[in-house]
């Protein structure tokens, strides 16, 4: 971070080799500084790729802020804005969740109500739901959307 430029992207290099495997944490952060460094030194199309994928962790190790702050380096990079489907996954409730995903595996509503003890115009009462929820109109969809 204190390293001259024309040492620093070698360091980050370096850094990102290291084994962090079981420091995730670490890993986005450093993705992240490095993007943000690539994105400053004005390779905007270069610091893309480490900032989705510190993106990715902050999501997956449920970070906001940190996924915010590398959100908005995304912006500034030119990356365009797009509906992020896992955060339209994360507006389902288990149970809605559930249940698509066995309809997107091409169950049918009786054949879910059996495997979750529910009737089956419960499930089609969840799946009402999701629908408007992920944006779709049609449960074939949901298997577009699981792809």
């Amino acid at each position: 971070m204190v390293a001259s430029d024309d040492a620093a992207e070698a360091l980050y290099q370096r850094a990102l080799g290291e084994d962090l495997a079981h420091w995730p944490c670490y890993r986005g952060r450093m993705l992240l500084w490095y993007g943000r460094w690539l994105r400053r030194q004005r390779r905007p199309a270069d610091s893309r790729r480490p900032l989705r994928t510190a993106l990715d962790y902050f999501q997956a190790l449920a970070f906001p802020e940190l996924a915010e702050i590398t959100r908005q380096e995304l912006r500034a990079s030119g990356e365009k804005p797009h509906h992020d489907l896992p955060q339209a996954w994360a507006q389902l409730t288990p149970q809605e969740l559930q249940i698509a995903q066995l309809a997107a595996a091409g169950e049918t509503n009786r054949k879910i109500g059996e495997q979750l003890f529910l009737s089956p115009r419960t499930v089609q009462s969840h799946l009402y739901r999701v629908f408007p929820k992920l944006g779709i109109t049609a449960r074939h969809q949901l298997r577009d959307a699981f792809s």
